[in-house]
């Protein structure tokens, strides 16, 4: 196997440290062919679709990646923006933020994003800060829960990208924050915000991804952190296990997937009475196609289709203050033992500093 170029060793560098955030992805364009790139790549992985390649890729390349492109295209346009994709926006921007939170601290580290799926890539990311001196790279998954479809999916791209390289860098994963005290806080301060504007509602529904119910049955720890995560967020709330219930979206194929499903919950509780809901997805870190389309759009209007009066999207952290300290508390403590002091008049912290300012006066 043929190995990537190295720049020449240098005797006596200094150490460098980096942290490389690593989301799902998007396409580059709402368009049917961007979007048949980004789904070829993504439903080609093997971590998320569990059928023999083989029958699996006459299914994707014969049927699905010749029907279901051009939906999803005009469902990215309903939500793209003037900078692109939400989901690549926000990570951009907690990429930057992190950055500056880490300095104001005194980490001179070096922090960059990348998508499992699209660009740009894990393997072209951890290349250019391997060009930039980074010796020592901390991997945290924007997924706080842990996955075989998500998380490990994000590994396996980090070790074949390894396999590639004769000077590897020292690497560290973040495989779940789940229970994050940090996190759960941000989450609950994003719930009594809204609802010191708008009042409580009859049910909070906090939705998360689904995925396939036979992973739970073979080992994945998704469904039980997923649940975790919603028992820790109602108890900072105060919330009694009347007043919220945890279910799972984005249902893909005739399989059977973790329930209760999250639109025909809805739909339920309309049609037994339910007149308001807040919808929350606790799962996503930025928001995305899943969470303004399918929950904001979709769901919204099955709920108040079915009979419910008030249907209030809560967004995810994105780039909140209280998710970036969290974020950054969490890379602090797996850094641990890594050199990251800056210098007090490091130019690269006062530079990070000052665009972490302006990202913060455009909110």
């Amino acid at each position: 196997m043929p190995f990537r170029p190295e720049p020449e060793h240098t005797h006596g560098q200094p150490a460098t440290t980096a942290v490389l955030l690593c989301n799902l992805g998007t396409p580059d364009e709402a368009t049917a062919p961007a979007v048949r790139r980004y789904l070829a790549e993504f439903l080609g992985d093997g971590r998320v679709v569990e059928i023999p390649k083989p029958l699996w890729w006459l299914i994707l390349h014969g049927i699905i990646l010749r029907v279901r492109p051009a939906k999803s295209a005009a469902k990215y346009a309903s939500i793209w923006t003037p900078e692109g994709s939400p989901l690549k926006v926000w990570t951009e921007k907690q990429a930057t933020l992190l950055r500056g939170f880490l300095g104001e601290r005194g980490h001179q580290v070096l922090v960059r994003h990348a998508m499992r799926y699209g660009s740009p890539s894990i393997a072209a990311q951890l290349d250019a800060l391997k060009a930039e001196g980074a010796t020592r790279i901390l991997i945290l998954p924007l997924y706080p829960q842990y996955s075989g479809t998500t998380t490990a999916s994000v590994m396996d791209a980090v070790y074949d990208w390894g396999r590639k390289v004769r000077h590897l860098p020292e690497l560290r994963f973040v495989n779940r924050y789940h229970d994050d005290a940090g996190y759960i806080a941000a989450l609950a301060a994003s719930v009594r915000q809204h609802w010191m504007a708008h009042g409580q509602p009859d049910k909070l529904v906090m939705s998360f991804h689904g995925v396939p119910e036979r992973t739970l049955h073979l080992g994945d720890p998704y469904h039980c952190e997923c649940l975790k995560t919603g028992r820790l967020l109602a108890e900072a709330l105060g919330l009694a296990k009347d007043r919220y219930v945890v279910t799972f979206q984005s249902r893909f194929g005739k399989a059977k997937w973790l329930q209760p499903y999250t639109e025909p919950t809805l739909v339920a509780l309309a049609q037994s009475g339910v007149k308001r809901v807040d919808v929350m997805c606790p799962g996503f870190t930025s928001d995305c196609l899943e969470t303004l389309e399918e929950i904001n759009m979709e769901a919204r209007a099955a709920f108040l289709h079915a009979g419910g009066e008030s249907f209030h999207y809560l967004p995810c952290l994105n780039d909140r203050n209280e998710w970036l300290r969290a974020l950054a508390d969490l890379s602090e403590r797996h850094l641990g033992g890594w050199p990251t002091q800056a210098k007090a008049d490091d130019a690269a912290t006062r530079d990070t500093r000052a665009r972490a300012m302006a990202l913060g006066a455009q909110r």
